[in-house]
């Protein structure tokens, strides 16, 4: 089933028109990236290059003056609306939000139009994909002229730039699959929070790419022998309510939307992923792939995965948490044992 096409004045996100990319939903994720081979980890929890990842995206927002980042904002700014969708649903959206991992701020400049936000906090390691667009791009899409504030911060030490219980609302819109410790920062931006304030989030995981990964592997398999990590591991969306009940929320809601967007090759889609900032950046990675091992690599995926218009779909994975800062004013379940209804007259 194709999305319908959004219009520029709620999304202010084009669609792309380079390539056939169609984006679909159904029910993420990044691949190789060139350079010399990371550090070893050094705590347990250490699974990418934070470093590395920084200078992707970094390089990410200023190819070609930043356009290249911009003709592959469609997942993104996709994801973003999205997670806007269900902003709107809160019954009190919140006036003060602090928007973390927010890249170029494509959940920000949605944020801006609706009458009840007053001010925005934008938080990004990436100071060059955070500073892409200037201040005269949010401000020309909001009614109301908010302007965000703008801070470089690694998400990994969100607690080092805000206070504890000092936050009524808390976002993160497609960051959160690059961090080491999951739990670790799901509990800092639980101590930010004030009591009651809300945290929502969207992060690539379950089997996003699925049919690059295959593609990959049996290429490797059948040229070298062995497989190197070429696609980052990602969460378990089955493990995402657990993981938010352990960092202390309460009231949570967890659940998976699949985008679904075709590529002419194997090639298309690695090349946007660069340019989304989303390469390879576990550590131990190799360093780059062999143009045998990749042509080997689209043959297979066009055979496994092809389309009858000649295109090859990805598969984008998208986990969306929300969850409450508990407080004494908000409601609670009932003791065990102490419900007055039988469940046997009920059905």
């Amino acid at each position: 089933m194709h999305l319908p096409a959004r219009s520029l004045a709620r999304n202010a996100f084009p669609a792309a028109t380079r390539f056939s990319r169609v984006v679909r939903l159904t029910r993420s994720f990044a691949a190789v990236a060139p350079g010399a081979p990371p550090p070893q980890a050094t705590t347990p929890y250490e699974v990418f290059d934070r470093q590395a990842k920084r200078r992707q995206r970094d390089r990410a927002a200023t190819r070609d003056g930043g356009e290249k980042s911009r003709v592959t904002d469609y997942l993104r700014a996709e994801v973003a609306e999205r997670m806007f969708e269900r902003f709107e649903d809160l019954r009190n959206p919140p006036s003060q939000i602090l928007d973390l991992s927010s890249s170029s701020g494509h959940l920000s400049k949605l944020l801006t139009t609706l009458e009840s936000t007053k001010n925005i906090r934008m938080l990004d390691m990436s100071e060059k994909s955070l500073w892409r667009d200037t201040d005269d791009q949010f401000d020309v899409l909001s009614p109301f002229k908010v302007t965000p504030r703008r801070t470089v911060v690694d998400e990994e030490h969100l607690l080092e730039a805000v206070d504890e219980n000092s936050q009524d609302c808390i976002v993160s819109n497609m960051g959160l699959h690059w961090v080491n410790d999951l739990p670790g920062v799901l509990k800092q931006i639980q101590r930010a929070l004030k009591p009651d304030g809300v945290f929502m989030g969207s992060m690539i995981g379950g089997d996003s790419l699925f049919e690059l990964r295959t593609a990959l592997q049996l290429a490797e398999q059948e040229r070298s022998g062995g497989i190197s990590p070429r696609i980052s591991p990602m969460a378990d969306p089955s493990d995402a309510s657990n993981l938010m009940g352990r960092a202390g929320f309460s009231l949570l809601t967890v659940d998976v939307e699949d985008v679904k967007i075709s590529y002419p090759s194997i090639w298309e889609l690695m090349e946007d992923l660069r340019d989304m900032g989303e390469s390879n950046a576990i550590l131990g990675r190799r360093p780059f792939i062999k143009r045998d091992l990749l042509l080997a690599a689209d043959a297979i995926y066009k055979e496994m995965n092809g389309l009858e218009d000649g295109t090859v779909p990805a598969t984008y994975s998208i986990i969306f948490l929300i969850g409450w800062k508990p407080a004494p004013s908000q409601p609670k379940p009932l003791p065990r044992g102490s419900g007055k209804t039988s469940l046997k007259d009920v059905l």
